[in-house]
């Protein structure tokens, strides 16, 4: 071997090395749950169901990770495991309707970020190649019912596709439950940036800066250049090749696929509900502090809203509780939406989702609504209610045991399924809490 080539190969495997080491370093430490082996039989429990009634008492049933039986009594299986739940709770996974969860492990350090391709147009990225399934935020919310999450990209422009993740898993193919759902944009202002947008509900991505005007017509362009090659591709493949960015395009053009986009004031989301009517594009509004305002049109149009977190600040000269109010304001209005819990903290702070649907119940949302706003709702928006977000008869079995309300903080989650799967609830914080109580013990064994 050549002295250059050697020292070359040398330099290669040091850094390989490196970031071998670095990841281990944030690799969770919990082991995937093994597939479901037989029958499992849930009784004497309070089954939320979402679609229907709850029923207390109840049992559910559930075989090769998918719901069989949901009723108020069912015999035991044959060969079958039984777990009586005197009187806890049974919920679907709660599912995180934007995140950033294993995309970004912590937010300050630059290198566990992998949210934004280079360059403006990225179509053809998937979240889900990007997706960590060791991220260590992944038990934390997991063990707080969190067990689904849309992974998304962020940028300047056209940012990518999200793909919906289940929170469990040996890899991301693994854990990836629709690896495209979405084309995510970012919307330009119409006006300066507002104050509110970062006081908890935004993922960080940069502005939608630049004359708003040029960008919707370069937005524009894409799509029907998108248009006109699947038309050349239809007509003569062998002389059109194939074009990565446009390919990204092709299930938003058709309509299989909605266009979500980032929008928080009333200007925002008027023009993208226009834009999209007008260009025949599936629209979902990510943000959408103002989407009170727009209630009429949304409901006319059946633009649905994922709510960017209900810890948020207001917009200037606004009530201090806009934010908290906005999920019963649009239940009345008759809006489709969903609460996510994003933040200025990103990933980690997935566990508190069910913490901001809980708000919207106190500032007057009804509770079985709070319940379906971070389940049912957000797996019709996704485009995933035929698998999660309720308990029925053919559906994943993704579903967490709490011993209490999950809308109330001093609720455990005892276990939880995904898949059928029996699921590791120990992380990060339960690692410490149990090093530090034990540190305390023996304090007071001394003493």
């Amino acid at each position: 071997m050549n002295k250059p080539f050697h020292g070359f190969f040398k330099s290669i495997v040091a850094s390989w090395l490196l970031i071998s080491l670095s990841s281990s370093l944030v690799a969770s430490d919990q082991i995937p749950g093994g597939a479901q082996k037989a029958p499992i039989l849930l009784k004497n429990g309070i089954i939320h169901t979402i679609s229907g009634e709850t029923l207390n008492p109840g049992c559910l049933l559930f075989v090769n990770g998918k719901i069989q039986e949901v009723a108020k009594e069912i015999a035991k299986p044959e060969k079958g495991t039984v777990i009586d739940l005197a009187g806890k709770h049974v919920y679907p996974g709660l599912i995180e309707s934007m995140s950033q969860v294993g995309l970004v492990e912590i937010d300050s350090v630059r290198a566990t970020i992998d949210t934004t391709e280079t360059g403006r147009v990225n179509p053809n990225v998937r979240a889900q190649v990007a997706f960590n399934p060791d991220s260590e935020a992944i038990p934390v919310a997991r063990a707080n019912g969190v067990l689904l999450a849309l992974a998304a990209p962020s940028g300047s422009f056209i940012n990518g596709r999200s793909s919906f993740m289940q929170l469990d898993g040996w890899t991301w193919e693994d854990m990836a439950v629709r690896p495209s759902v979405a084309t995510h944009v970012t919307w330009p202002r119409f006006a300066a940036p507002r104050a509110g947008r970062r006081g908890g509900g935004g993922r960080g991505g940069p502005p939608g800066g630049g004359d708003p005007g040029q960008r919707l017509e370069e937005l524009k362009t894409w799509i029907e250049n998108a248009r006109i090659y699947e038309q050349a591709r239809e007509r003569d493949a062998a002389n059109t090749p194939l074009d990565a960015r446009f390919e990204g395009l092709l299930s938003m053009v058709r309509g299989e696929t909605p266009m979500i986009i980032d929008a928080e004031d009333a200007q925002q989301i008027q023009s993208a509900v226009a834009f999209c009517k007008q260009n025949r594009i599936k629209l979902v509004i990510y943000g959408g502090l103002a989407a009170g305002e727009c209630a009429s049109l949304l409901r006319e149009e059946n633009v649905p809203v994922i709510l960017a977190g209900v810890y948020r600040l207001p917009r200037s000269m606004k009530p201090y509780d806009e934010a908290y109010t906005l999920p019963a304001r649009l239940q009345a209005a008759g809006v489709t939406y969903c609460i996510s819990g994003a933040g200025r903290f990103g990933a980690s702070t997935v566990r508190n989702l069910p913490y901001h649907a809980a708000t919207a119940v106190a500032y007057g949302l009804d509770r079985d609504q709070a319940i379906r706003a971070v389940t049912l709702s957000s797996a019709e928006i996704l485009g995933v209610a035929d698998r999660v977000g309720s308990l029925e008869s053919g559906k994943d079995a993704t579903l967490f045991i709490a011993d209490g309300d999950i809308l109330e903080i001093q609720t455990h989650v005892t276990q939880a399924f995904v898949q059928g799967k029996n699921v590791d609830l120990s992380n990060h914080h339960t690692e410490l809490y149990n090093k530090y109580k034990t540190k305390y013990d023996r304090i007071q064994t001394k003493d």
